[in-house]
């Protein structure tokens, strides 16, 4: 399919410039696209998260992954942050760009979606993380003499993350941690299954993770609703057993004369 419509357009092409009469591609039947198989998001449990985040304190790029961990944001939109995204004060992130690899070469992007562009609040832990890294990072940048661009996460050249090198950090960790194996891109699922079982309505957690609107996020993640679903109608059961009317209770005490 794909090399029917190359064939396709470089004649168009061609009989634009007056090289050839007409287009034979045309008349040619392009071949059925075969579907690709859908990647089905895998997720950690809040053990298993807990636990690759103990084996990966010491590493340089630790508060990037545990950035990464408490926000569910793309791996590009953690690579793109500049410190004038973060304000430490109102403990939010915004997501303003992402930093991807094009023939290995660093280039910034606008975003995924149009909801890329979003504000994350950020929890009290995750604000010291990023303070003590803003610290040490100024620290190195000091002592060393090393410029930046202002990227929050960078190497020890002062330069930004390349996003192979961070995935490539994950696996090893993980692996060191002794959890299941997934991509980097399954912590940002990790971080959603895990705000939707906790019973975070849906559509804040499709605003951190800037989907489109809720409906997208309850497609992609299928998998937690089984178990609320028996969540729900536990709750539902208890509700109505408090609600149901108590039996009259026998007299405290006899009638006097």
């Amino acid at each position: 399919m794909e090399v029917h419509l190359i064939i396709r357009g470089a004649l168009n092409h061609a009989v634009k410039r007056g090289l050839v009469n007409r287009n034979v591609a045309l008349v040619a039947h392009a071949p059925k696209l075969k579907a690709i198989p859908k990647v089905e998001p895998q997720a950690w449990t809040a053990q298993q998260l807990q636990a690759f985040m103990q084996a990966a304190p010491g590493h340089r790029l630790f508060p990037a992954l545990w950035l990464l961990a408490s926000t569910g944001m793309r791996r590009s939109e953690l690579l793109g942050l500049r410190w004038d995204d973060i304000d430490l004060r109102k403990a939010r992130v915004s997501v303003n760009r992402g930093l991807v690899a094009v023939a290995y070469e660093l280039r910034e992007s606008r975003g995924k979606t149009p909801n890329s562009r979003r504000s994350i609040g950020l929890d009290p832990t995750t604000v010291r993380v990023l303070q003590a890294w803003r610290n040490w990072q100024r620290a190195e940048r000091d002592v060393a003499g090393v410029k930046s661009e202002d990227w929050v996460f960078t190497n020890s050249e002062g330069k930004p993350v390349h996003p192979h090198s961070i995935s490539q950090t994950f696996e090893r960790i993980a692996a060191r941690a002794g959890v299941p194996r997934i991509r980097l891109h399954d912590v940002r699922h990790t971080h959603g299954t895990l705000l939707i079982k906790a019973g975070v309505p849906v559509k804040v957690v499709s605003e951190r993770l800037g989907h489109g609107n809720p409906a997208f996020t309850i497609d992609t993640y299928p998998h937690v609703l089984p178990g609320m679903q028996a969540e729900a109608a536990r709750t539902f059961e208890q509700l109505i057993n408090e609600a149901r009317p108590r039996s009259p209770g026998r007299s405290a005490g006899r009638r006097t004369a």
